[in-house]
């Protein structure tokens, strides 16, 4: 859909689309993926917004990651994929990726959204990041919308097979305790450092009231997972 944009509008778009790597035919495309529906409800003319940029650039986001694991990991099985897929497309994730590119800062939302801090709102933040990935496809295509996805996730992909190792380390701590009559085991937060797009967690389990081990991880999920793998070689050891 193609409506007029200031030309003080249009220069940031221009930035913004030279920043993410795409030359966009029509940069009202992308203004509609910046776009959110508080806005759109404010502004009398405007009535384009990125739910539906949104919906388009999940199926897009899921499809050419499903297609870079299926390649990349071609002895693995569907469930394994599924689960590395699941990882790899969490909220905080997108979230995160969307505030290294800025998209908070150029995200049009109504006066009661800005005033509240929907900037920085994880659900927006993920939203706008999908609605950008559904507009790069709509205005340039599969091939361009997947090297786009490839390019954003470039510091996350290298990273996913330390992951789901350590995924193995959860389940085998799980059976462990299981099979030696041990307490249920537990995961707490007790530390977390550095800024929003690049936060640090650490993690502690413990099996009843014992702590038996710590880990640091980009997201509390890979912590626990850390932390799982030392308290396995932990009670291994005694």
């Amino acid at each position: 859909m193609t409506y007029p944009i200031t030309e003080k509008r249009c220069a940031e778009l221009v930035r913004l689309s030279a920043s993410l790597g795409v030359d966009f035919a029509d940069l009202s495309t992308l203004d509609e993926a910046l776009t959110h529906p508080s806005y759109a409800n404010e502004a009398r003319g405007h009535a384009a917004h990125n739910e539906r940029l949104e919906f388009l650039g999940d199926a897009v986001l899921e499809l050419a990651i499903s297609t870079y694991l299926y390649d990349a990991y071609p002895h693995c099985a569907e469930g394994e994929l599924t689960k590395m897929r699941a990882s790899l497309v969490q909220s905080e994730t997108l979230a995160r990726l969307a505030r290294r590119l800025h998209l908070g800062a150029h995200l049009r939302m109504g006066r009661g959204e800005m005033l509240g801090g929907g900037a920085e709102r994880q659900n927006n933040l993920e939203n706008v990041f999908e609605a950008v990935i559904g507009a790069v496809y709509l205005d340039r295509g599969w091939d361009a919308a997947r090297a786009y996805v490839q390019r954003q996730f470039a510091d996350e992909l290298p990273h996913l097979r330390q992951e789901h190792v350590a995924q193995d380390y959860k389940t085998m701590l799980q059976e462990y305790v299981q099979g030696h009559d041990h307490e249920p085991i537990a995961y707490e937060q007790v530390a977390e450092s550095g800024p929003d797009h690049d936060k640090r967690f650490t993690m502690r389990v413990r099996i009843g009231t014992a702590p038996l081990g710590e880990g640091t991880g980009r997201s509390k999920k890979e912590a626990e997972q850390h932390a799982a793998a030392a308290a396995l070689e932990r009670l291994r050891k005694r």
